[in-house]
């Protein structure tokens, strides 16, 4: 499906900015319900509305956010413990260094339920299900 941005719906974005309100509807008239400080945070675009992107956060909180505020980098946050990064894309792997809960990276080259995950230039590959920014049957480079 697309959005009125030609792009597809659902899809997901970074915070573009360190400082980002989210909104309980598609305007500055609505009330600010959060306020992120943390750049390159990963969301999902579910909705879009003019300028207004309908969006949902790693926690699972929803609201709109104004569409410059946003990047299309691809980021993910680790989730349910602590994971390891691997230095290919299989359980077999050399382990190269383990990352914590919370801890947001880029990634890039995702395939097979693997995505390549850098943080700080440091990066390995890490599994679909360790992560929260992409979804179980995508595949990009």
């Amino acid at each position: 499906v697309e959005g009125l941005s030609g792009l597809p719906i659902p899809r997901y974005v970074s915070l573009s900015s360190g400082l980002a309100n989210m909104r309980t509807g598609p305007g500055d008239r609505y009330p600010v319900s959060w306020t992120y400080q943390r750049k390159g945070l990963p969301l999902k675009v579910v909705k879009e509305y003019g300028i207004w992107r309908k969006v949902i956060d790693p926690d699972g909180t929803v609201g709109w956010m104004h569409r410059n505020m946003t990047a299309g980098q691809r980021t993910a946050m680790v989730m349910n413990g602590m994971q390891a990064l691997y230095a290919r894309p299989d359980d077999h792997a050399r382990m190269l260094w383990k990352v914590e809960p919370g801890v947001v990276g880029v990634i890039t080259d995702c395939l097979n339920h693997w995505c390549r995950f850098n943080v700080d230039g440091r990066s390995g590959y890490i599994r679909y299900e360790a992560i929260w920014g992409v979804d179980p049957t995508e595949n990009f480079e």
